[in-house]
């Protein structure tokens, strides 16, 4: 689980959305979270990778916003910001594996030829018929 430092962490609580009457209407349990990226000390492959996967969550000014309403109780609903953030960051740590590169197979070169000319063989098919005269 990634560390991050509670400046780096704003918390806002908002009134939640659906059905369930008067607890929807009067309580504020959704939780949005706001986090400042730069604060986080991620190195730039790091923090390219956050913002990749994090896509409309991230602002223009490295702000990263999440937003839980899951739950009907706002420490549930905080809890599940803050694992939901720190999944993405420990995502976002992860270095992708390095693919190899590889060259098609002989035979998969020649399947390849040989389905090119069967198709030449029909297109050339199709043209007009010329007379030997």
């Amino acid at each position: 689980m990634a560390d991050v430092p509670d400046s780096a962490i704003s918390e806002k609580f908002l009134a939640g959305t659906g059905p369930g009457g008067q607890n929807v209407n009067k309580v504020a349990t959704a939780c949005q979270l706001r986090v400042n990226v730069y604060a986080l000390g991620l190195d730039p492959d790091a923090y390219k990778r956050l913002k990749t996967l994090a896509g409309s969550r991230m602002t223009g000014d490295g702000e990263l916003i999440i937003l839980a309403r899951r739950y009907r109780t706002q420490e549930a609903n905080r809890a599940d910001a803050r694992a939901r953030l720190s999944e993405l960051i420990d995502a976002a740590l992860v270095r992708p594996e390095r693919r190899i590169k590889t060259k098609p197979s002989k035979a998969a070169k020649a399947r390849r030829i040989d389905s090119k000319k069967a198709r030449s063989t029909v297109k050339a098919g199709r043209g007009r018929i010329r007379g030997t005269e």
